[in-house]
């Protein structure tokens, strides 16, 4: 009960960030994506099924408020969740290479799906434009905001499996 509080929490406080504050203080129109350095630690620490509804709950939001229908982001950060799953029987927490090179292509990823499905194909085709101009920048964005925020993810999620612990211990 305790670890779905401080996920929603979480969650509600990266969305947050990530509209007001990063909002203000975006470089060239460009904000670290938040919600994705989320959905891709909570992946690799717990694994695919974390990742895929927290990346489920985290593309709601953004859906509810942004996207032209229900759904997209949804699904989207659904897979990066699940994907970002699969790493974590090789995840150490103490290696950050790991996760930053996951959270990199997470956002890659879902820049060029983006621009695939909602650019690509109603003709819009400038391609090296869009990757240079948005997908890129977003990506170093994040990855700066990664160095961060994801110790703090992992500080957070260490306490709480440390908690869960002694919880399982005083019904053993």
């Amino acid at each position: 009960m305790l670890r779905k509080f401080v996920v929603a929490i979480f969650i509600l406080g990266c969305f947050i960030l990530q509209c007001s504050v990063f909002g203000s203080i975006s470089f060239a129109g460009i904000i670290p994506n938040l919600m994705i350095v989320l959905t891709s630690s909570f992946g690799f620490m717990r694994g695919e099924k974390e990742g895929l509804l927290i990346g489920f709950f985290c593309g709601l939001l953004n859906d509810a408020c942004f996207g032209s229908f229900l759904g997209f982001y949804a699904l989207l950060l659904m897979y990066i969740g699940f994907l970002n799953g699969k790493f974590s029987r090789i995840f150490y927490p103490e290696d950050i290479k790991l996760p930053m090179a996951l959270i990199i292509t997470s956002d890659l990823s879902y820049g060029f799906i983006c621009y695939i499905l909602m650019f690509m194909l109603r003709g819009r085709l400038q391609f090296a434009y869009y990757f240079s101009h948005v997908i890129l920048p977003e990506a170093l964005y994040t990855t700066v905001v990664t160095l961060f925020l994801y110790p703090l993810i992992l500080k957070v999620n260490e306490k709480l499996e440390a908690h869960e612990k002694r919880r399982e211990q005083k019904f053993v």
